[in-house]
């Protein structure tokens, strides 16, 4: 309020001066004589004041004119002025005018659009580290690759593009199918950026692929210090490294070498199915059959499953089922209701020939569970108590169209692999494989499949030719089939003679 109050004191002060000097002026007499050549001028005092401050301004407008026209000259030599900074914001507010719209090209995906923004963006920014990013994205986008190859080796050139131009030449060579060289440049991209999450899963699976496992331990190592990877997760996957580079060198026969890194893989993950089953290996081989049972019991105890008991059983391969059966009270006894267990005990005594213990075991699995395999199994105890062919058979076509049961099942693409491998073999996915049951699971069969357990389930009248000709023809297992030498778990299947020859030949060929 004081400061508005001052600036009016002192604009009326400056208003009644000019007016004081102005009346004095004129009152004044006598002027200002100008002589030119042979002319002279004569100027009162107030016309002497105008003519001096008209002078004053047409010296200012000679002395603009003289810069200026020395600008220009300094423009055109190349110096840096006034003029020279007007036009490079110009530009510069063009160039990126162009950038800008190239951007949003790309993302509308416009490709040839975005390569003609691009290029007028360099032509006014000169700021190839920008546009030549937006011209290789644009190049792809467009399908030409040779364009974008190049436009990502002028990238290499500059130290601040370096990794953005390994990096699109190495995704180039993965679209081509060119791994090795993909895995060359994935080591570099890795070495200027070791903590970029990307480079560092690709360089991980090519390493898998190429199985280098040793390298893919280190990277994989190194997610782990940079954060990007759980630490149990972390050893989960370095034993799957671990199992791996042991499963390459049972190919070597490098035999302390690959017990060494089975026993390591199977401390890292106890609960590694294939781990514990070749540390187990290791062992038996070892003449160690203490700590081979105690790795098996620890896995069976996170996952149930058949290759465990097959393992179990080579810790003594010469023992009868009776002795079998109550060495396996040690895994049976760890999770009794588990499916898997009551499968194990149903298969151990029907080697044994006790088919009643062998339905006790398998309980209602066959109703509440139908797989193949529980189907199959309730055929054999069938067989082996004497039921009628029909009830065999009815079985064994239900295990045609059943599920499968567990089985080792991607995670990433949900495809089903016959046996467990660190990488999926449908994806490509790194330790994706896990032991469960598939999204679908029944079979695919020609239509009128499951029509089957009806058809073969009705009883057939026996002639007598037939029964007399049966008598010569040898008994069979309990399944039907040929005798196996061992069962899932390893255990030796031993079946009794039948009463009607008759029905052992007709199954044997059904099963067949």
């Amino acid at each position: 309020m004081l400061w508005s109050l001052m600036k009016i004191v002192l604009f009326v002060a400056a208003v009644a001066g000019l007016a004081f000097g102005a009346g004095l002026l004129m009152e004044s007499e006598g002027g200002v004589r100008v002589a030119v050549a042979s002319t002279e001028f004569t100027l009162g005092p107030l016309e002497s004041v105008i003519a001096a401050l008209v002078l004053l301004l047409l010296m200012w407008v000679l002395l603009k004119l003289v810069s200026l026209v020395i600008a220009i000259l300094r423009f055109m030599s190349g110096d840096e002025t006034a003029l020279s900074r007007w036009w490079g914001r110009n530009q510069e507010r063009r160039g990126f005018d162009a950038l800008s719209d190239g951007m949003m090209a790309l993302a509308s995906g416009e490709g040839r659009l975005a390569m003609t923004k691009a290029a007028r963006a360099e032509r006014y920014l000169k700021r190839p580290e920008l546009t030549n990013l937006l011209t290789a994205q644009a190049a792809e986008m467009t399908g030409d690759r040779k364009k974008a190859e190049e436009t990502y080796k002028k990238l290499l050139a500059d130290d601040r593009t370096r990794f953005v131009g390994i990096r699109g030449i190495m995704k180039q060579k993965l679209a081509d199918g060119d791994t090795d060289t993909a895995l060359k440049l994935a080591e570099k991209a890795f070495a200027l950026k070791p903590k970029h999450e990307e480079t560092q899963d690709v360089l991980l699976k090519l390493q898998a692929d190429n199985h280098d496992w040793k390298g893919a331990r280190k990277t994989l190592g190194a997610k782990l210090r940079h954060g990007a990877l759980p630490r149990d997760v972390h050893r989960r996957r370095d034993a799957v490294l671990a199992l791996s580079e042991a499963r390459d060198l049972i190919e070597k026969d490098a035999t302390i070498e690959r017990r060494e890194a089975a026993i390591e893989a199977n401390k890292l993950s106890p609960d590694l199915v294939p781990a514990a089953v070749m540390a187990a290996d290791q062992y038996i081989t070892d003449g160690k059959p203490r700590y081979a049972a105690r790795i098996l019991k620890k896995a069976w105890a996170a996952t149930p499953h058949p290759d465990l008991a097959a393992a179990f059983a080579r810790i003594e391969p010469g023992e009868t089922p009776a002795a079998r059966i109550k060495r396996f009270r040690e895994i049976t006894r760890i999770k009794p209701d588990h499916p898997e267990t009551r499968m194990l005990l149903a298969e151990l005594n029907i080697a044994a020939e006790d088919f009643t213990a062998a339905r006790a075991a398998l309980g209602d699995l066959a109703e509440t569970d139908p797989t193949a395999r529980t189907l199959t199994i309730m055929a054999a105890v069938e067989r082996g108590s004497g039921a009628e062919d029909p009830v065999v058979k009815g079985y064994l076509a239900r295990a045609l169209t059943a599920p499968r049961g567990p089985q080792w099942v991607c995670g990433n693409c949900h495809a089903v692999n016959f046996d467990w491998e660190p990488v999926c073999d449908n994806c490509g996915a790194f330790d994706s494989l896990s032991w469960t049951r598939p999204a679908r699971e029944r079979m695919a069969m020609p239509a009128g499949a499951e029509m089957l357990p009806l058809i073969v389930g009705k009883p057939e009248p026996k002639p007598e030719v037939e029964v007399e000709e049966a008598e010569t023809v040898e008994h069979e297992t309990a399944s039907g089939t040929e005798e196996p030498d061992e069962t899932e778990a390893g255990a030796p299947a031993n079946t009794p003679e039948r009463p009607s020859e008759q029905e052992e030949e007709k199954t044997g060929s059904t099963m067949r």
